[in-house]
């Protein structure tokens, strides 16, 4: 009972030190993310900063407004949760309640190693094979619009579809192990009422299994906004309104592409631009825990 008893509070001792080192782990950024980020605020303006459009960080009159920049990153992760979620939620109930084994092992397979692609490949793809289309795409609809600035096809949207593709593994494996933890007698109960597979499938289990299925989402929107690797390369890296066929730059791409060769003034914008995203991120996991918990209150 002694060495049970002793190895018990061993675990215990364990545990909470790992617990502590997680929270002190995210305090520790946090304050060091607002300490290096919230200087700029001071010294640019917020207004000027966080709404401006002009980014002109080199210039003897230099302008450091990061509005198309924030605007792009909410519009391009906006856009991609749009097109991804559909398409990995229905692949998750394909997966849980619809394969036959052998089927559902090689799909499976498929997103797991959907997932272990490194994200410069996923850049490199889309700039070798998207980029062209693109181009294409781009010829035919502003041929002889003398005022459009052609991307070459390094444009949205093809950030877009990059993002779309690339949160598709998180999607799927979160929301198929949710949906394959529902209790089988709900499925049971719902088809002893007369519903159908697909009834019971959008009526009974996706709604039973919908705070895992958010969980997903939200890996997803991380996934989305704090992806830099792949977006530099499809996206063209200028800093322009988002429009779908305009070469952009998102908060992620923009402290890549310049923290290397940043000082002063610059250097501590860039800090900025590092903050507000990690603010959005708390933003979205903050939206979830609220979702979630409503969710619960509902159930009840």
């Amino acid at each position: 009972m002694k060495k049970k008893a002793f190895i018990e509070k061993t675990a215990n001792i364990i545990l909470l030190i790992c617990a502590v080192v997680a929270i002190f782990a995210v305090c520790a950024i946090t304050l060091y993310m607002f300490i290096k980020g919230t200087p700029a605020l001071k010294e640019v303006g917020v207004s000027d900063l966080l709404f401006g459009t002009i980014w002109k960080p080199t210039a003897s009159n230099p302008s450091f407004g990061i509005g198309y920049i924030i605007l792009t990153s909410i519009v391009g992760t906006g856009a991609a949760i749009l097109i991804g979620v559909p398409i990995g939620l229905l692949t998750a109930v394909f997966l849980s309640e619809m394969a036959g084994k052998r089927l559902g092992t090689v799909v499976g397979s498929a997103v797991e190693l959907l997932a272990a692609i490194p994200s410069v490949i996923y850049g490199l793809i889309g700039m070798m094979v998207l980029n062209p289309i693109m181009f294409k795409i781009e010829k035919m609809l502003f041929a002889g619009d003398a005022t459009h600035k052609y991307t070459g096809g390094a444009n949205m949207l093809s950030a877009i579809i990059v993002l779309a593709i690339m949160i598709l593994p998180t999607v799927i494996s979160v929301s198929t192990s949710s949906l394959k933890a529902v209790p089988d007698n709900l499925r049971a109960a719902s088809l002893a009422l007369g519903a159908t597979k697909e009834q019971t499938i959008f009526k009974t289990i996706i709604p039973a299994a919908k705070s895992g299925i958010l969980t997903g989402v939200v890996l997803g929107i991380g996934r989305a906004l704090g992806e830099a690797m792949a977006i530099n390369m499809v996206a063209g890296g200028a800093v322009n309104i988002p429009l779908p066929f305009n070469s952009v730059r998102t908060l992620t791409t923009q402290i890549v592409s310049e923290m290397g060769y940043a000082s002063g003034t610059h250097r501590q914008v860039l800090f900025t631009v590092g903050l507000v995203l990690y603010v959005f991120i708390m933003i979205v996991n903050f939206a979830l825990l609220k979702a979630r918990k409503r969710g619960r209150e509902h159930d009840n």
